[in-house]
């Protein structure tokens, strides 16, 4: 059993990362580094597949907010909690916000479409989503990778390869997990501050 989740990695593992990277990736990108520390892959790979995914992700939910600002989905999307705040930041701090909204947990969706929104140009929203993307996916591919060196010297070789990497996907999904009820705790605070201020 072991043998083949570790053959799936070897085979998926940065298709995995890039996917993950597309959607709010702190744990994919920590996981490629790791799995690149145990040369499962190459650790420019695993920083590339963070890269192109981050990339491509506030890319698309930036297209959503510029050509398809009346579609139903939008719309939806726009009365999520945040969005008004990241609105306002991106009109008062356009390069700073573009440059650094993939770092607030839950604020990278609302963040992009808010982008897609407001009046700043598309070269300059690429050219910022790249310089963002690339040092968010070196930060954590880096975080995952010395992850690994420091678990290797805390467990040296008690457990098999497989086994840490089995040992990496629970940490990986504990870490998704712990994410989302954080990014859930502060929407429900962002939602409750919104009533207030609309009352």
């Amino acid at each position: 059993m072991s043998g083949t989740i570790h053959h799936l990695i070897e085979q998926y593992g940065l298709i995995a990362v890039f996917l993950g990277c597309v959607a709010e990736g702190e744990s994919a990108a920590i996981l490629g580094g790791f799995f690149a520390h145990q040369h499962v892959f190459v650790l420019w790979q695993a920083f590339l597949a963070a890269l192109l995914g981050a990339f491509a992700g506030d890319t698309f939910f930036f297209t959503l907010g510029r050509s398809f600002a009346d579609h139903p989905y939008v719309k939806r999307l726009r009365m999520r909690p945040g969005f008004s705040r990241a609105y306002h930041l991106l009109n008062t701090h356009p390069n700073i916000f573009v440059l650094t909204n993939r770092y607030i947990y839950g604020m990278r969706l609302v963040g992009g479409i808010a982008a897609g929104l407001s009046t700043v140009p598309v070269p300059r929203f690429v050219i910022l989503n790249a310089i963002s993307s690339a040092v968010w996916a070196a930060l954590f591919s880096g975080i995952g990778y010395v992850f690994g060196l420091g678990a290797e010297h805390m467990v040296g070789q008690a457990f098999e390869r497989h086994e840490r990497l089995l040992i990496a996907l629970g940490v990986g999904v504990g870490v998704a997990i712990a994410a989302w009820l954080v990014g859930h705790h502060f929407a429900r605070r962002e939602r409750a501050r919104e009533d207030r201020a609309g009352s």
